[in-house]
């Protein structure tokens, strides 16, 4: 095998070989592919493409370029990928729901990119909670609770942790085939029998429009049933948050209420959970009402917090957060409302741009090496189609100190349009299977 010879194959429009790309994967992880090496076959990817059969391979290869876990446990294994969006914290209520259903979720999560929240960030406002767990961890925390979520360890898709690096910094981020071999080679190398795949779609999400979803949902889809996990992608909508508060501690809040019942808080959330959960339950041969019926029970009863809970206290955190959940999160010393500054209705929002008013306000990174503030963010957000008059309030911002929530205000008022009535689009806009 030759590196120069798989980058020139890719150069001239043809698809390196499973085992060419297998080769390269595992010159990614150990070095024997050189930065320069990596960069040209990023380079050559992002012009040419792959194709489906290539995407596969390389996805493969990257999965088995680290620790490939095998289980054995009395039911299936299973999880979910979200694409990122703002107010997107299904992970923390879909994996103690489905653990409740008897299934089982090692979920490798991870932090937020740009304007986009992240898991880990998020159960990190949790006093305590450590997700740099060992697989043995993994594993106990898995079989005793029946969801883990957790960072991936150093043993698994090395090649993916040695590319993504690479593509940072040679402007090669922007590619289907290797955006689609980044997502699933974590993925995958859990050890899964089902993964379904939150495909965003909107102001709000990387993807902003059906079409480029669509891409990505089939990529996803194609490259994960080849790999051998059986796997179906709904593309959703993020023209507006998903829950209504965006930031860490907030987002957390907003999980505790809808776990412990309160599904009025956040209808979205709320929904699309159910949704993803059943669609997870039928690929495992559920029919469908019987599917929701038992992932709402597992909410309504109170199953799904005390799963979360467990897993919660397995992770270093308070052994009372089931309970106690009010006083473990932090809380910000500046609170206060943001208000609209015309009448009219919520004609639009710059999800964007609210997810980047909340990495300004402290709650997200603009460079890896930033400290995150879990208390601060946005809560009480305002609906798309919503009818407000002036001096409304469109949210309310929790920022560190009075400048941050001067500054934070401004920015969510330039990212709300008010105008004339729209009616929001569809939550799910689409099923791929």
């Amino acid at each position: 095998m030759d590196a120069r010879a798989i980058i020139a194959a890719v150069r001239d429009k043809k698809a390196p070989t499973q085992d060419e790309l297998t080769w390269f994967a595992k010159g990614l992880a150990s070095g024997a592919v050189s930065d320069a090496q990596a960069g040209a076959f990023a380079m050559a990817v992002v012009l040419n493409g792959l194709g489906d059969a290539g995407r596969t391979a390389l996805t493969i290869g990257m999965r088995d370029s680290g620790d490939v876990m095998t289980w054995d446990l009395p039911g299936p294994v299973i999880d979910k990928h979200s694409t990122g969006g703002v107010g997107d914290c299904v992970s923390l209520i879909l994996a103690p729901v489905l653990a409740a259903c008897g299934v089982y979720v090692p979920m490798i999560s991870g932090r937020g990119l740009g304007h986009t929240g992240g898991t880990l960030d998020k159960l990190e406002a949790i006093p305590g909670v450590n997700i740099n767990v060992s697989e043995k961890q993994l594993r106990l925390i898995t079989r005793e609770v029946g969801c883990a979520i957790v960072s991936a360890t150093g043993q698994i898709a090395p090649a993916d942790r040695r590319l993504y690096a690479v593509r940072d910094v040679t402007a090669t981020v922007e590619s289907i085939d290797l955006i689609t071999a980044s997502i699933l080679s974590k993925k995958l190398a859990a050890g899964l029998d089902s993964l379904i795949l939150d495909v965003k779609c909107g102001s709000g999400a990387f993807m902003k429009t059906h079409e480029e979803a669509r891409a990505l949902a089939r990529a996803l889809v194609t490259a994960a049933n080849g790999a051998g996990c059986t796997t179906a992608a709904m593309i959703t909508d993020m023209n507006e948050p998903l829950a209504p508060a965006l930031g860490n501690a907030v987002e957390v809040a907003i999980c505790m209420e809808v776990l412990a019942g309160n599904t009025e808080v956040a209808p979205r959330l709320y929904d699309l959970t159910v949704g993803l959960c059943t669609q997870l339950l039928m690929m495992q041969g559920e029919e469908t009402a019987a599917a929701v019926q038992r992932v709402k029970e597992a909410l309504s009863s109170g199953a799904a917090m005390e799963r979360f809970s467990q897993m919660i206290a397995a992770l270093g955190g308070p052994p009372d957060m089931a309970q106690d959940w009010h006083t473990h999160l932090p809380k910000a010393p500046v609170v206060g409302d943001v208000t609209a500054p015309a009448s009219g209705y919520i004609a639009a929002i710059d999800g964007e741009a609210l997810g980047l008013a909340v990495v300004a306000l402290g709650g997200g990174r603009n460079v890896e090496t930033d400290q995150v503030n879990p208390a601060v963010g946005l809560t009480e957000v305002v609906r798309l189609g919503a009818r407000v008059s002036r001096g409304d309030p469109l949210c309310v911002v929790h920022a560190a100190d009075e400048d941050a929530a001067i500054a934070g205000a401004m920015a969510v008022q330039a990212a709300v349009t008010i105008g004339d009535a729209v009616t929001p689009g569809p939550l799910v806009i689409e099923g791929i299977t």
